[in-house]
């Protein structure tokens, strides 16, 4: 009886230590003041972030809530405000008139790369590059990531630098990585 009880409380144990461990990886990040939950979709995530409320208006206009509603997967490379306000004078202005939609769907586009890239995924690609990897993005782009000490770096078509400055912002449909650049395509 005495071996059965023992048998059990380390059974017992060991699953509160498994669960207590499996408790981290699954904290909510906080991105713009708002937790971002696995369970929901990049647009219904990306709503409740005062950080993003421009990439949710260019992405509103462009006319592509939809498409990242859908099943994915998708990595997006997700601009700040600060990033779209670090571009030239006017040119968030420019890029959101309806005249404009086929240049702003092609920069929206271009921080997308289908399939799902953690941070860890990433990383393993950059060592198998020998220090680069390489997306095509959803625009037909290429994206380049590459280590910068413990953070990771994507440069754009025109050598323009975004840091990865929150990443594995896991969705429903893929991975959220913050970045604080706006990048462009040629």
């Amino acid at each position: 009886m005495t071996h059965r009880f023992n048998t059990r409380m380390a059974t017992i144990a060991l699953a509160a230590a498994m669960a207590a461990a499996a408790v981290p990886a699954m904290a909510q990040v906080m991105v713009g003041g708002a937790p971002m939950l696995a369970s929901k979709d990049i647009i219904d995530n990306a709503v409740n972030s005062k950080d993003h409320t421009t990439l949710v208006a260019a992405v509103k206009a462009a006319g592509l809530v939809e498409t990242l509603k859908g099943t994915g997967p998708f990595t997006v490379f997700a601009p700040t405000n600060a990033a779209f306000a670090a571009l030239p004078a006017g040119t968030v202005d420019t890029l959101l008139k309806p005249e404009n939609k086929p240049t702003l769907t092609k920069v929206l586009t271009y921080h997308v790369v289908a399939g799902k890239y953690d941070a860890a995924a990433l990383s393993k690609m950059i060592a198998d590059g020998k220090g680069m990897a390489s997306f095509k993005t959803v625009a037909g782009g290429t994206l380049t990531a590459k280590a910068s000490g413990s953070s990771i770096m994507v440069s754009d078509e025109k050598g323009g630098m975004a840091s990865v400055t929150i990443a594995d912002v896991y969705q429903s449909n893929g991975v959220i990585h913050i970045v604080d650049k706006v990048l462009l395509p040629n």
